[in-house]
């Protein structure tokens, strides 16, 4: 048996305001698990994304969270992205659950005012392949995007659009602790 106090994990570097790993604390073997605080208008991930095994689960504790879902998946197949027109947002709310399917595409955001907190589970441990996508100003629509360490800043991290190399958002840890989008 592992037992941990979850304030007193590291903050990783996310854009929520505080996203702690639980996962290795409580030697998860199977099974992802992380613990979120979202500011209005923090993600829980750095862009639209899908991964291609794992499914997860994320159990809303307070506020509500907006989940922006693409197409459902053929079983064990990627979905498309889906048109951003056409994609549809699923509103959770606290002591709700919302299970997104391996292959589906989506992304979860704190639309509101008041903070959100939440846990998100995920299984198997690895992603598999895991694709990852956002609004490039420079080419005018949403594009393919990778996240890397800033090269100005090693304590930031970008979201680099794949096509042209813009950079497309980024973070940093505050001067509260707490991770902040930067732009």
């Amino acid at each position: 048996m592992d037992h941990v106090v979850v304030d007193d994990l590291d903050n990783s570097l996310q854009p929520a305001a505080v996203m702690r790993h639980l996962t290795d604390p409580l030697d998860c073997a199977d099974l992802a698990i992380n613990y979120y605080e979202l500011a209005p208008g923090d993600s829980f991930a750095f862009a639209y994304h899908n991964h291609e095994v794992q499914e997860e689960v994320f159990v809303v504790l307070s506020g509500t969270a907006t989940w922006v879902v693409g197409p459902e998946p053929a079983d064990g197949e990627f979905a498309d992205a889906g048109d951003p027109a056409e994609r549809r947002e699923v509103e959770v709310g606290p002591m709700e659950a919302i299970r997104i399917p391996p292959g589906q595409f989506q992304r979860g955001w704190n639309f509101g005012e008041d903070r959100v907190t939440a846990l998100a589970l995920g299984a198997p441990l690895a992603y598999g392949e895991q694709l990852k996508r956002d609004d490039c100003r420079e080419c005018g629509r949403e594009r393919p995007v990778s996240i890397e360490r800033a090269p100005d800043d090693e304590a930031q991290l970008i979201t680099v659009c794949e096509d042209c190399g813009a950079e497309v958002a980024r973070w940093r840890r505050g001067a509260d602790g707490e991770n902040e989008r930067v732009r």
